[in-house]
């Protein structure tokens, strides 16, 4: 069998592979190049690859139809964005897919971006290149004292909104700090939340009650629009808001306004409406807002955890073996 790899793939796992199959690696990164769907077709059939295995790439119903791909392999959390998951089941071919890749990742920044906002270390670094700092008497020094006093993490009270795989890190990581948990999903247990420390409380209590509310849900129609103006206009004037997760779960216009007024103390932000993030994003001309460009899941170990739990599957299909990470199993119960 012939393997075709877009996605960064770590050296170890394709180490592996290539002592079972041929393997063609491409990675986007390294090429600078994303696929359309005529190259993917092209090169698929060219050279008889069997096993397509992309991260960026959209592999559409045009792609699925017209070559004959045995196994797709998706280095995503959520894949149905990359794919056409339909024709992939009437074509009866399995999908794997690679959930909580970049969990430790997402939530190790989290932690970062909450500390970075809470002690204003981002403003201060800003401040200090700016070159308009200058201590000529004790009132300066207390002019910029006075602007880089934060908040410690320590005691305070944070409210999760989604307890799946990143929310749950974070609550983890945020133990050692001594902080009091709120959590708000609807389809948690409750021993879930008990494991962790956390309280569950309705959204309102979450908004109204939290020094900083950190959102870690995935996008659904529940969640698009989730914290909108009114959602916003409950928190605390000294509470903090961090979005890892999606820009559809915030209105975006409603949150800057109210950065701007100062309505709520800050805000940390890696996902946005306009993507990729430029220097020209509207976030960065506020003091109290920390923004990093999506890169929550980019680190070295998520390229490797992803590439690990793609290449397990790909043995598992080689060997007949059920596979792990199969979203659309009811192709193989189809088969059988």
């Amino acid at each position: 069998m012939r393997a075709l790899i877009t996605a960064l793939f770590h050296k170890d796992a394709l180490d592996i592979l290539r002592k079972h199959l041929d393997v063609k690696y491409i990675s986007w990164v390294e090429s600078k190049k994303v696929l359309t769907e005529k190259e993917l077709i092209n090169i698929i059939n060219q050279e008889d690859i069997d096993i397509l295995i992309v991260e960026i790439e959209n592999i559409d119903e045009n792609v699925i139809n017209n070559t004959n791909l045995k196994l797709i392999g998706i280095c995503r959390n959520d894949p149905k964005r990359n794919i056409n998951l339909d024709a992939a089941n009437k074509r009866k071919i399995p999908v794997i897919y690679t959930p909580g890749r970049n969990a430790n990742a997402v939530a190790e920044l989290t932690i970062a971006i909450m500390l970075a906002v809470l002690r204003k270390i981002v403003f201060a670094d800003r401040l200090l290149k700016s070159g308009k700092v200058k201590i000529e008497s004790i009132e300066d020094f207390i002019n910029i004292y006075e602007k880089l006093r934060g908040y410690e993490l320590f005691g305070k009270k944070v409210g999760i909104i989604g307890l799946g795989k990143i929310g749950y890190k974070v609550a983890e990581k945020l133990k050692s700090f001594n902080v009091n948990i709120l959590v708000y999903d609807p389809y948690v247990t409750d021993e879930k939340i008990k494991s962790i420390g956390g309280e569950r409380v309705d959204l309102d209590t979450l908004l109204q009650e939290s020094d900083i509310i950190t959102i870690h849900v995935v996008p659904t129609e529940e969640t698009i629009g989730l914290i909108g103006k009114n959602e916003i206009n409950k928190m605390k004037p000294t509470a903090f808001l961090i979005n890892l997760a999606n820009p559809i779960v915030i209105d975006e216009d409603a949150l800057f306004n109210a950065l701007k007024e100062k309505r709520i103390a800050g805000a940390g932000l890696d996902v946005f409406e306009d993507e990729p993030v430029e220097s020209t994003n509207r976030f960065l001309t506020l003091d109290n807002v920390v923004v990093t460009p999506h890169i929550g899941g980019n680190t070295f170990e998520t390229i490797k955890v992803q590439s690990l739990m793609i290449t397990e599957d790909i043995l598992r299909f080689l060997k007949g073996e059920k596979l792990k990470f199969l979203i659309n199993p009811q192709i193989i119960e189809e088969k059988s």
